[in-house]
């Protein structure tokens, strides 16, 4: 039987993907937000159009609404699959047995996050099941403004990407995740300890140049020594950046 030419149903499908593919690349590091009017202007669709596109993709979690009003940003679901596609970088590939390590030793949670479009985002996580209580994150999940991880990629990067997280912060929040950023820049790591929730531990992973990734622990209650504990946490973390390239100095910063 002869191939026959593609419906005008098949096409118009074929036409409605490329168009969420043109939108989801409208969103970058300094792009993180857009309106309807905005898509429309950089697709050349009319603006209900756009704005239809966009309701859509919200409902099938392509996008979500975004901190401002009328504005949409990259929805949990590109983030999963973002955290699937970074899965196959040499990064990821170099940290597994790394992490799967460090968990056995220190018997906790060990996550690596990797700079997202919009902030830091999980991406390999090592899950221990060797106590009552696990602790654990999902791949794809984009990390807060007081995550441990979160301080470290503000003490090393210029943070351009994660300022819509710090803009929904009050003055005196904003002032203390200040003075907790500039803590971990000096220490080199980053502990937090909210009440009732799980303590977490975090060191920051660099490659030649700079700072691709950061490497948590997560307890499910306190860790009543935190030393050896840390201690593994930032040799781990020393031995991911010496595979990726980084210095000696930068390697034990």
């Amino acid at each position: 039987m002869a191939n026959s030419e593609p419906s005008d149903a098949s096409t118009s499908d074929i036409q409605a993907v490329a168009r969420v593919g043109q939108i989801c690349a409208l969103f970058g590091p300094r792009t993180s937000e857009l309106t309807a009017a905005d898509v429309a202007d950089r697709t050349g669709l009319n603006r209900t159009t756009a704005y239809r596109y966009c309701a859509s993709m919200v409902a099938a979690g392509i996008l979500e609404r975004g901190t401002r009003r009328g504005t949409f940003a990259l929805g949990p679901l590109m983030l999963e699959l973002g955290a699937l596609a970074l899965g196959r970088q040499r990064i990821v590939e170099i940290a597994r047995p790394h992490l799967q390590k460090l968990r056995a030793a220190v018997r906790m949670t060990a996550v690596l996050s990797v700079p997202g479009a919009q902030g830091p985002v999980a991406t390999l996580v090592e899950e221990d099941t060797s106590r009552m209580v696990v602790v654990t994150v999902h791949p794809g999940t984009r990390l807060d403004a007081g995550a441990a991880q979160t301080r470290l990629f503000l003490a090393y990067t210029d943070g351009s990407t994660m300022e819509h997280l710090l803009t929904e912060l009050t003055p005196v929040e904003r002032a203390r995740l200040d003075a907790e950023v500039n803590t971990a820049r000096q220490q080199g790591f980053s502990f937090v300890r909210p009440s009732g929730a799980p303590s977490v531990v975090a060191a920051p992973v660099f490659d030649e140049g700079e700072l691709v990734a950061t490497l948590a622990i997560l307890s499910p209650g306190d860790i009543p020594d935190l030393a050896p504990a840390l201690d593994q946490l930032l040799a781990t973390a020393n031995a991911i950046s010496a595979q990726l390239g980084a210095g000696a100095s930068r390697a034990g910063a």
